[in-house]
């Protein structure tokens, strides 16, 4: 069964709150420089390693990218890791061997060699990182790397097809949370998920997507994030994409965290 379905997008769209085009003119308004780039990504990096249990505060790596602030290497190995695989995507387009590299790079101080970039070959339980809690059980060893192909198929489709900006987060965030649940690599899901995310974005809206704070909202609203993760059941053979709305409704309010901002 098809998994990156438009199936959902009416009730989607139909509940959607945020002008989209709107947000993203403004975003497009900004000037595109390599420092707001450095900014915009030292951010959603050190965000995403947070929701990971990453402890080095999301203001303390940006003033060790902006500012050449020291900190010890252990605290900025994983991130800076992360931060190479976000410029690694940016450079290149977003393909299952790109992602494959992305995912070696930003797991070279968390995974072996032989781990990195390879789909997993045992069974996964996913654990909540706040509660150690599980959150769910990803697709089992004897089907994920067929369940990884297929995925890779869909997005490769989705990839070559004209979208509606609508479409275009809507299937973002399908995108990110189709793949969590599979869950391929032995570690580094999580944060290669919310990096996809943005990938296809990027390659759909161009570069302006890389200043969307997706992972610093995710972050900041982690409670339902996992919960919304959560919605759409324990078991990967009984996932039910349908109450995954709320979740999907996710991407569009990061625009928020701008407005709050400026």
């Amino acid at each position: 069964m098809k998994k990156l379905t438009d199936i959902y997008f009416d009730s989607y769209s139909s509940t959607l709150s945020v002008n989209l085009s709107k947000e993203l003119n403004e975003l497009s308004e900004r000037e595109w420089t390599s420092k707001n780039f450095i900014f915009a990504t030292a951010v959603s990096v050190m965000s995403s390693s947070r929701i990971e249990g990453e402890t080095l505060e999301v203001d303390s790596y940006v003033k060790y990218k902006m500012l050449d602030v020291e900190y010890l290497p252990n605290l900025t190995e994983k991130p800076n890791d992360l931060y190479m695989a976000y410029e690694f995507a940016r450079d290149n387009k977003l393909t299952v061997n790109n992602f494959s590299k992305a995912h070696s790079i930003a797991t070279e101080h968390l995974l072996a060699a032989s781990q990195r970039g390879v789909v997993r070959k045992g069974n996964m339980l996913v654990m909540e990182q706040k509660t150690n809690r599980v959150q769910y059980e990803a697709a089992n060893s004897f089907i994920v790397q067929s369940e990884y192909e297929s995925f890779w198929q869909e997005l490769s489709e989705l990839i070559e097809q004209e979208l509606s900006i609508e479409e275009v987060f809507y299937y973002a965030s399908l995108i990110h949370l189709v793949f969590v649940n599979i869950h391929p690599f032995n570690d580094g899901n999580g944060r290669t998920a919310r990096l996809l995310e943005k990938w296809f974005l990027a390659s759909k809206l161009g570069n302006k997507a890389w200043f969307i704070p997706s992972e610093n909202y995710y972050y900041q609203n982690l409670s339902d994030y996992y919960a919304n993760l959560a919605r759409v059941g324990l078991f990967y053979d009984d996932l039910d994409y349908e109450k995954g709305l709320s979740f999907l409704l996710m991407l569009p309010n990061a625009f928020y965290i701008n407005k709050s901002n400026d």
